[in-house]
């Protein structure tokens, strides 16, 4: 297969263009056009448009030149997920090397027991390398990814330990917001890949138990109205199943309500929306399972429609 995702491809027999969005097989291929919608094709009824698909330089071939060891950089190797620029239907994955390391890096992936060998390559120091790329809608079955990078410089260094990664992402992985991604002009979710190994302090954390109460962080008081909608709660919620958004959901409602109750405030409004009733539901069966709360009930439907739910305090 000589296409890969995000290429920009237009039909031999009809007068169509659009961008590769899922291979398909070794001969079939899916394009989604301006309209959004996606069109299997055979590979052979296609053809690249000139000027759309860049050629690889020969900058592995470039002598590095030395570094003083006070500025040579140890830390900082990172995969960054970013949506394609051209159409957001797919996202590419790139490894981002800010070290003063060469990175040898393969990339397999596994699915249905089945391994395949994805990319294998070199990035140099301070330098970005794409290494794959996947249909954002096949997010929940994206395969297994395993990584292995090994780092390589000419200078009087020790060592380092190869890095092995298994990871198999999920929705809830880009539940946070994109970020500028290092080394590139684009934002994108960063997975920080060799992140220091977590050291306790133990006499810190012993001081932590026994902080005055004064030094203990204050709950801030609630808004007397919570808007739930999961928009409200997150901005990159496009990626998210309905169960992530359910928990999020119910994780900010409780902790609005324990605040309404540690403020003693006499009554707090949720609005949930209308929706298919699935979280009005669960606000309903914990609000009647908590002794702090009076009575609850529909808010205004003159405002809210039944969109909202009034909870009045103890």
């Amino acid at each position: 297969m000589k296409y890969k995702l995000g290429d920009f491809v237009r039909f031999v027999d009809e007068n169509m263009e659009g961008y590769v969005t899922r291979i398909i097989d070794d001969h079939m291929i899916g394009v989604t056009g301006a309209d959004d919608f996606e069109i299997p094709v055979p590979a052979s009824k296609v053809t690249y448009v000139y000027g759309h698909n860049i050629s690889i330089d020969d900058k592995h071939n470039k002598p590095l030149a030395p570094i003083a060891t006070e500025n040579f950089i140890e830390k900082g190797i990172y995969l960054a997920v970013v949506p394609d620029q051209k159409t957001a239907a797919v996202v590419h994955f790139h490894l981002v090397n800010t070290t003063s390391y060469q990175i040898l890096i393969t990339l397999s992936t596994l699915q249905n027991l089945q391994y395949k060998g994805e990319y294998a390559g070199i990035v140099m120091p301070q330098s970005v390398e794409k290494v794959y790329a996947a249909p954002l809608a096949d997010l929940q079955i994206w395969p297994q990814f395993n990584l292995q990078l090994l780092y390589y410089t000419q200078q009087n260094k020790k060592p380092v330990e190869p890095l092995i990664i298994t990871e198999r992402f999920k929705a809830k992985d880009f539940a946070g917001s994109k970020k500028q991604v290092p080394l590139m002009n684009q934002q994108g979710w960063l997975i920080r890949l060799d992140e220091d190994d977590l050291v306790i302090d133990a006499e810190k954390l012993k001081e932590s138990f026994f902080k005055p109460a004064e030094e203990k962080q204050l709950v801030d008081k609630p808004a007397t109205e919570v808007d739930l909608h999961i928009e409200k709660l997150k901005h990159e919620h496009q990626l998210l199943n309905s169960a992530t958004i359910l928990n999020i959901q119910l994780d900010h409602f409780k902790k609005a309500l324990d605040a309404a109750i540690v403020h003693q405030l006499p009554e707090i409004t949720f609005i949930h929306g209308a929706g298919n009733g699935t979280l009005k539901h669960e606000l309903h069966k914990l609000l009647s399972k908590n002794n702090r709360i009076q009575t609850f009930m529909d808010a205004r439907k003159e405002k809210f429609g039944y969109g909202a739910t009034k909870v009045i305090l103890k």
